[in-house]
């Protein structure tokens, strides 16, 4: 972390929820990464090449390991008095601070895989794991995600293929015993067969709930037969979510050849089927603003989730290092704003809340503006 201005210089105000949106389109530079704080993540899947931030008590995920990160105009500077801050140009805008290290991370399993390798801290209090880290579509660069670096943390040897509902229990009760998580996310690459991994999500979800009270919202592709959400949720899920990530159907095409031979229609059918199991607003989805959709046909597609219930998680597309779309620009932070700030106002107005979510990436926020424009903060 760079030692420049020694004096603690006049903080400027600007409006929490755009500096948000600022920092999330932009990145951070930040000379010790993984210096400060938790350990920063680098390929695998969710939020990666981010780096948790608690920015006016609350904390967000930026990118610090994005080749924008190193161009942007954000840094952030220690001053002498040790306080740590986000600068713009030079000029101070907020304080900041860094989640610190988990303790889990330091145990290890009787068959000595570190804890980390089986699940990480997202956010402040977020336990999250990929319980398949290899996917069907992953495999043959004609259908995977263009975004997506599911492989890359397993290449690098920071994971395991397949975590054990017996292993996963193990983390979340040390994860919530020594580091006071509250909720946690399991999602999975996905597998070979109709059920697109909700029998491998139901089986480590039961297995979580034996050990520890804990909120679990479970992620997957729609699954050919509704009945899994009953499954899932009598295994003990609280939450579910499944990510349409892009919501036109060229786009769809174009960035994730494979996912989107499931239609659009069957998400809808498939969200209409489990609001009732799950509740109003426990039922959400991931929309990656930036990828070619227009502000118009976001905020269209989230009206019609809205409609049904569903919570439209939308953040900013993040390029990451090594996947196909690793030099497409990030959505500008005006864009993100023209869409969170309208948002925001449709999500309060059809009574739904990223407070009222049990457990999950809604609930959590961390990797998206929307929820402080929820709040009415900028």
């Amino acid at each position: 972390m760079k030692q420049t201005h020694p004096t603690a210089a006049p903080i400027l105000p600007l409006p929490t929820a755009e500096l948000m949106t600022e920092l999330q389109s932009y990145g951070v530079r930040l000379a010790d990464p993984d210096g400060a704080g938790a350990q920063s993540r680098r390929g695998g899947a969710g939020p990666s090449d981010h780096k948790a931030m608690t920015l006016d008590g609350m904390t967000i995920m930026v990118p610090v390991h994005t080749a924008p990160a190193a161009q942007s105009p954000y840094e952030i500077t220690r001053t002498a008095t040790g306080a740590t801050r986000i600068l713009r140009d030079g000029l101070p805008l907020a304080e900041v601070s860094f989640p610190r290290r988990p303790r889990f991370y330091d145990l290890t399993t009787a068959e000595g895989v570190p804890y980390w390798k089986l699940a990480t801290l997202h956010g402040r209090d977020v336990l999250a794991t990929t319980v398949l880290q290899e996917c069907v579509r992953y495999q043959s660069r004609a259908k995977t995600c263009q975004f997506c670096a599911i492989g890359q943390s397993l290449a690098a040897g920071r994971t395991i293929a397949r975590k054990t509902p017996e292993q996963l229990a193990e983390v979340a009760k040390a994860a919530v015993e020594l580091d006071h998580v509250t909720h946690m996310v399991m999602t999975t690459g996905t597998p070979p067969g109709k059920d697109r991994g909700c029998s491998v999500l139901m089986e480590s979800t039961a297995a979580v709930k034996a050990a520890v009270d804990l909120a679990i919202q479970v992620q997957c592709e729609p699954p050919d037969d509704d009945i899994w959400f009953t499954r899932m949720r009598d295994a003990g899920a609280d939450s579910l979510g499944m990510h349409l990530e892009a919501v036109t159907p060229e786009v769809r095409a174009r960035i994730m050849p494979g996912k989107a031979q499931v239609p659009i229609s069957r998400y809808m059918s498939a969200f209409e089927a489990a609001v009732p199991v799950f509740g109003k607003g426990q039922v959400s989805t991931y929309i990656l603003a930036g990828l070619g959709d227009t502000r118009e046909a976001i905020l269209a597609m989230c009206e019609q989730l809205l409609n049904r219930g569903v919570y439209p998680f939308v953040v900013p597309f993040v390029p990451i290092s090594g996947t196909p779309l690793e030099h497409h620009p990030g959505p500008n932070p005006a864009f993100m704003k023209s869409v969170l700030q309208p948002l925001a106002e449709m999500v309060r107005a059809a009574g739904l809340r990223a407070t009222d979510i049990k457990a999950g990436c809604g609930k959590c926020g961390a990797c998206s503006a929307l929820s402080t424009y929820e709040k009415g903060i900028g």
